[in-house]
């Protein structure tokens, strides 16, 4: 993209002319900034974001969104900014179901290593190359992923047998951060 246009923000102009080819779709409703890139150049992208000129040194949010009646299905959706320029930038890619990969900003942002496992943890998305890459909201032995479209809330996930063997329902629990015994359907936490 050699010119500039008019009715686009200055900072998703700047995007545009340094990301060329690898941006398939922008818009700026609103003044949100947003492209659309595929999933693999997330790591390249994010490189050039946060070298650029518009230094977006700070990734706010990692999440994904599912369109179940599409292909492909899952979209992860970043939201970059910079404590510079004060510009906000979304950067969208579309993955699909059979293979829900892309890229970790791990390497790039540390806040990436929690937001990832929690898209992980909800989506089933997956971060190659992140260091750590579990549950981070759920317990290892819950099955699926909770924030899918297709998935059967009234579906029976076991709760505390499977995480504590022995321990039932009306049992007390002790927390083990503060040492106090807390009934498991109490209805206030001691402080």
């Amino acid at each position: 993209m050699s010119e500039t246009t008019p009715e686009l923000s200055d900072a998703l102009q700047t995007v545009l002319q340094g990301l060329g080819d690898k941006v398939l779709a922008w818009h700026d409703q609103h003044g949100d900034d947003t492209v659309l890139i595929r999933p693999e150049h997330r790591l390249e992208v994010a490189t050039w974001l946060k070298e650029c000129e518009l230094h977006f040194d700070m990734l706010m949010d990692n999440t994904a969104v599912d369109f179940i009646e599409e292909e492909p299905r899952f979209e992860i959706v970043d939201h970059f900014f910079s404590t510079k320029t004060f510009k906000r930038l979304r950067v969208k890619c579309r993955v699909p179901e059979n293979k829900p990969n892309a890229p970790s900003l791990v390497p790039l942002y540390g806040s990436a290593n929690w937001m990832e496992r929690e898209t992980y943890d909800m989506y089933g998305v997956v971060f190659d190359g992140h260091p750590d890459l579990r549950r981070i909201l759920l317990y290892p032995e819950f099955v699926g992923f909770p924030l899918r479209k297709d998935y059967d809330k009234l579906h029976e996930q076991p709760l505390f047998e499977a995480r504590y063997p022995g321990v039932r329902e009306t049992d007390e629990v002790i927390n083990p951060r503060v040492g106090v015994e807390l009934p498991i359907h109490g209805t206030e936490v001691p402080r």
